[in-house]
């Protein structure tokens, strides 16, 4: 025993750290339209390949080239950008919202757009999303009204969820956007058994869940993959790979042994991975995926390889554990600005066009934002009334909470 090597044990490390020069060479990134696409109905174990490669559509000069150009039409293209640079708009305003006192909290998903808005417009909109944080834009890409959305965020007397929630825990049915949770991968659990119930009942409505890689080391993960796997639930698997949890790198969570794609292989369930600052690469997947559960095909994981631009949140200080410069050397670029070339490569955009859709679009979000504020904020009020606390939690009141609510207003 004495002549053994002694144990250790590995601890990922980050490429790069603050003051360091940004460093992406631990990917590897294919050329545009490499990747196969295999038919919609293929055996899982066919897709495999598919976790080890990046799905990419548009090129270096935003041509959309490969046999996963989804060749949308022109209109639709117009539509996600337009959501994408609104979403964009959205998050810049409310967190300056956050920064001035009206809210305590704010999440943007600067640099991962497309990830949710090329997502929504490629599902149906009767299909029921399961969001974490920052998909903000599938609610924006099926039109709910920013106002709605902001009085939430304010949690003012027009917030549907009367205060319950925390600011960017949005719940939106009638969008077919469930209910956030602060506790990450109860995503994929709540779905997995939506589109489990949906099958039971020979629905046609599939399910689309959304988890951080972070917390695909979540059990909740790995016990919605194996439910999926074995009753072939039929609902898509997202995990959006943006190389940072809170304040950790990829890594941590088992992005450098394999990519998070490849966890499907073990569970026996078709798997994509794909350039998720790519919107053609993105509906594409989603098209694909989509079809594959309406025809009882089974489920499919889906990993997008993105940046998180932003903060984790306005709680968070990217600046003390990234180096600085980080999300301009970003090897897949911007997603509005990506399509933003392609369309001007086709002839059917310009900067001067894109241009005032931009202050369009900042002047929408700045009209909402006063509408939104005149219901009230965080800060100056007015708030919903001390009752709202014991209403819509029982159908009919229990005595005990009809005693409570009396006690609390006898003492105004």
């Amino acid at each position: 025993m004495k002549n053994l090597t002694p144990l250790t044990l590995h601890t990922p490390q980050p490429h790069s750290r603050p003051g360091d020069v940004p460093d992406f060479s631990y990917m590897t990134i294919p050329e545009a339209g490499a990747a196969p696409r295999p038919d919609i109905d293929v055996a899982a174990a066919k897709t495999h390949p598919l976790a080890q490669t990046l799905i990419r559509v548009m090129n270096t000069a935003g041509e959309a080239v490969g046999p996963w150009n989804p060749k949308l039409p022109v209109e639709v293209l117009l539509k996600g950008l337009r959501a994408m640079m609104l979403t964009r708009a959205y998050d810049e305003r409310m967190f300056r919202a956050q920064r001035q006192g009206k809210t305590s909290f704010y999440m943007k998903c600067t640099g991962e757009e497309a990830v949710a808005v090329a997502h929504a417009l490629a599902l149906d909109d009767e299909d029921m999303t399961f969001p974490t944080y920052r998909q903000q834009g599938l609610l924006i890409a099926r039109g709910w009204p920013l106002v709605d959305m902001m009085c939430q965020i304010f949690s003012n007397t027009h917030d549907r969820l009367k205060g319950r929630q925390m600011p960017v825990m949005y719940s939106a049915k009638k969008a077919g956007f469930f209910s956030i949770s602060g506790n990450l991968a109860t995503q994929y659990s709540q779905a997995v058994g939506w589109a489990m119930a949906s099958a039971y009942k020979r629905d046609t409505r599939i399910a689309s869940a959304f988890v951080g890689e972070g917390a695909s080391a979540e059990g909740d993960f790995h016990y919605a993959l194996t439910m999926a796997a074995v009753y072939h639930a039929p609902v898509i698997l997202n995990l959006v790979n943006n190389q940072y949890a809170i304040s950790s790198f990829q890594g941590v969570a088992g992005g450098e042994e394999a990519t998070f794609a490849a966890r499907a292989i073990g569970y026996g369930l078709a798997c994509l991975r794909v350039d998720g600052n790519d919107f053609l690469a993105v509906y594409a997947a989603t098209q694909w995926a989509a079809e594959r559960a309406r025809g009882n095909q089974g489920p499919t994981l889906i990993e997008y390889v993105t940046y998180r631009a932003a903060a984790h949140s306005t709680s968070d200080d990217p600046s003390k554990y990234r180096a600085a410069g980080e999300a301009e050397k970003w090897p897949l670029g911007d997603p509005i600005l990506r399509l933003k070339e392609h369309l001007i490569g086709s002839g059917a955009w310009s900067q001067s066009r894109h241009q005032a859709l931009d202050k369009e679009l900042t002047d929408d979000v700045a009209r909402a934002a006063k509408e939104a504020e005149g219901y009230g904020t965080l800060q100056d009020g007015p708030m919903h009334p001390t009752r709202s606390m014991f209403e819509d939690v029982f159908k009919e009141m229990p005595q005990h909470l009809k005693e409570q609510l009396a006690e609390v207003e006898s003492e105004k």
